[in-house]
């Protein structure tokens, strides 16, 4: 069975084993800008000198320090004139790096506002300062937290979104990356709208193939090439009211995949859903709580957290136990000022390390590792520095932060 929701052959997926992150490891925070370039970043090896680099907007920076940036696109509008309004939008909410042209060296793909087209970005390889060729991969991405991901099992990643009312994923074509992708719907229309919320794959009932998570439930991969109007068996459970990247993980370690979400991601709670099996097979889930859905404040081990909004999530071992810790936190004005919940509370960065307890149980201990960054609609989490620990990545309304970590 798959435990994890990344598929670890790709390099979208941070699937590494870090190494055992001493108590006192602490972050340096990077601030690359103060301005409000895009709501997502990502990284990888841009210019295969050995070292990892960050993309947040139209710019990626050399690693190790981040300071030297290269144009990956144009800046417009209101970016072109220093930086979006973060009473508004940017035209960048995910961003991700993988190899489509098979050419060797990583290019980026960008989810623009929901609605609008998903765009690669071919990287001009030794040139640095080339032209990174604009393709548009497909015209419409529907979504806040679309994904990469290999859900059809070909050991390479297919885009995650809805589009027209269907939810599906959609196909890269490998021998051509200059190709629009091919969309494949697992729904009926009409369920999903522009800014619907929320998406997670993984494996749920352990054969092997990848399914797909939705705040209203989860949607059973049947592993074959589907005839004009046929679905993914379809299985409800309210995940979440609003959720955004929701994780797929065995969270209590009993062999059976989990799920872990936002409950809402404009408002309060942080939940993860334990599978469970009656005698015949049957699957469901027990809701347990990790930030109260109600009132945004801590249960047991996060007693004492409080914050709202967990718009974007990843999935790490950080602390090098074998154990995958989620990293997550504050979107800062997701609407405005004076939008959603606490609006002008600290945008918080945290990590909460899971831990197995003896009696089956499991806490999630919080650390907290900023309070004035938080995420966007997307944080990322990789070694960067290469010392075997998990580094941070967001952009934001706030700006754009890497957080190495720092051994005593």
């Amino acid at each position: 069975m798959r435990k994890s929701v990344f598929a670890a052959a790709i390099v979208l997926a941070s699937a590494a084993a870090f190494a055992q992150a001493p108590k006192e490891t602490t972050w340096k925070k990077i601030t690359i800008s103060d301005k409000f370039y895009a709501e997502g970043a990502y990284y990888a090896d841009f210019n295969k000198d050995g070292k990892m680099d960050v993309v947040i907007g139209p710019w990626w920076y050399e690693g190790p320090d981040f300071t030297k940036k290269h144009v990956v696109y144009k800046p417009t509008g209101k970016l072109a004139e220093g930086s979006y309004d973060p009473n508004g939008y940017s035209d960048n909410f995910l961003t991700f790096a993988y190899d489509f042209n098979g050419d060797g060296f990583p290019d980026v793909l960008v989810y623009g506002h929901p609605g609008t087209a998903a765009i690669v970005y071919l990287n001009p390889g030794a040139n640095v300062d080339g032209e990174w060729k604009k393709i548009s991969a497909f015209p419409s991405a529907d979504n806040e937290s679309q994904g990469l991901a290999d859900i059809d099992g070909t050991g390479k990643p297919q885009g995650l979104f809805h589009t027209a009312g269907f939810l599906g994923y959609a196909r890269p074509d490998y021998t051509d990356a200059t190709k629009q992708w091919t969309f494949v719907p697992i729904t009926k229309k009409g369920l999903w709208a522009r800014y619907t919320h929320g998406y997670g794959y993984g494996d749920i009932n352990g054969d092997g193939k990848v399914d797909i998570i939705e705040s209203a439930g989860w949607r059973e991969n049947p592993g074959k090439q589907l005839a004009e109007g046929e679905t993914w068996a379809f299985h409800k459970l309210k995940f979440a009211n609003n959720g955004a990247q929701m994780l797929v993980y065995d969270v209590d370690g009993d062999g059976l995949n989990d799920v872990i979400t936002a409950w809402e991601c404009h408002g309060n709670g942080i939940v993860w859903w334990k599978q469970v099996r009656d005698a015949k097979g049957e699957i469901s889930f027990v809701e347990n709580t990790i930030i109260d859905p109600k009132t945004g404040e801590g249960v047991g081990p996060t007693a004492g957290v409080k914050f709202s909004q967990a718009h974007a999530m990843d999935l790490v071992d950080v602390d090098g136990d074998g154990l995958k810790d989620v990293v997550t936190g504050k979107r800062w004005w997701a609407h405005g000022p004076k939008g959603d919940v606490d609006p002008m509370a600290d945008p918080v960065l945290y990590w909460f390390q899971l831990k197995r307890n003896p009696d089956k149980s499991v806490s999630w201990i919080p650390h907290l590792v900023d309070k004035e960054s938080g995420v966007g609609t997307q944080v990322a989490a990789h070694d960067l520095n290469g010392d075997g620990i998990a580094d941070f990545v967001v952009g934001n309304k706030r700006g754009c932060f890497v957080f190495l970590s720092q051994k005593p």
